[in-house]
């Protein structure tokens, strides 16, 4: 069984070296170690052997001289692993890593235990490893602490599965026959959205995944993004920088009109409407979003310019 690391990163060198770090030491070992370099800096080549060459990890630089984006860089990182003939894709963000070294021995374990095509960790804030980095909702409910995601019936954490749902590329394993059954990242997206997109084709495809509850990703706070409305019952989410905006609203509007998401788009409405026109009472705000919404309704994908 061969299981390759995916890698992709930005001009995040000060952070990259930790994830590395995690990866090259597992209790079960990765067969190959790929990173996508999203801002050809020769720096990340030289970090990278200077991690994976004491460690005897084989691995594989792949700088790219136009920016793939998030979505982009994991799908040449995983088409190449399937290249190379891995048997799971494990992926990760350059600023986080996997919770300890144990975790691919874990998910791996996990996935044969519940003969799973896909396995996440649960992704958890770095400095608050109990807390989860982005609100994960259970029907009307939102759930922030990790101690929340089990099973109320099981005291003893004995069910170490949340079926059916899953963080993609912050600590996913993806079989090889999954990744040929879904297909990768869609470079269209850019970033922003594209993880969605991906677990929507994995939610459509009968394939079963779902998190592993007993292993963690640590990642950066997400949460700050989700604002709460209606009492915190629901949340409209709004980064804080035009950037993220557009493609997070623009990604939304195109995710919205694919099959098994177009059901969504009276609440993704009454949601975004509320936010800004009762809550911020940001008339300007409002028209904005339903103009990135449109452009993604509309397949209208280019990239973002000021």
């Amino acid at each position: 069984m061969r299981v390759v690391g995916v890698v992709v990163t930005y001009n995040r060198v000060d952070v990259l070296g930790d994830s590395l770090h995690v990866l090259a030491h597992q209790s079960r070992p990765l067969d190959h170690l790929i990173v996508v370099d999203n801002g050809n800096d020769p720096q990340v080549g030289e970090l990278l052997r200077s991690v994976c060459e004491p460690a005897g990890l084989d691995f594989t630089y792949l700088p790219s001289q136009h920016n793939l984006g998030g979505a982009g860089g994991f799908a040449l990182g995983m088409l190449h692993a399937l290249a190379l003939g891995a048997d799971w894709v494990w992926c990760a963000d350059d600023d986080g890593h996997p919770d300890g070294t144990e975790v691919l021995e874990t998910l791996l374990s996990c996935a044969h235990k519940h003969g799973l095509a896909e396995v996440s960790p649960v992704v958890c804030t770095i400095d608050d490893p109990e807390t989860l980095a982005f609100p994960l909702r259970r029907g009307l409910v939102w759930r922030r602490k990790r101690s929340e995601l089990f099973d109320a019936n099981d005291p003893n954490h004995e069910n170490d599965l949340l079926p059916g749902i899953a963080s993609l590329m912050n600590g996913a394993l993806f079989s090889a026959n999954c990744l040929d059954t879904v297909g990768v990242t869609d470079l269209r997206l850019f970033m922003r959205g594209d993880e969605v997109e991906l677990h929507r084709r994995l939610e459509r495809s009968g394939l079963p995944f779902g998190t592993c509850l007993s292993t963690a990703y640590l990642h950066p706070h997400g949460a700050d993004e989700f604002k709460p409305i209606l009492g915190g019952r629901m949340h409209a989410q709004y980064p804080d920088s035009a950037v993220k905006r557009y493609y997070t609203y623009r990604n939304r509007g195109f995710l919205m009109n694919m099959p098994g998401k177009r059901r969504l788009i009276f609440q993704e409405y009454a949601r975004f409407a509320w936010f800004f026109l009762v809550q911020q009472r940001d008339l300007a705000g409002f028209k904005e979003w339903m103009r990135l919404r449109r452009l993604g309704h509309n397949e209208q994908l280019k990239r973002y310019q000021q």
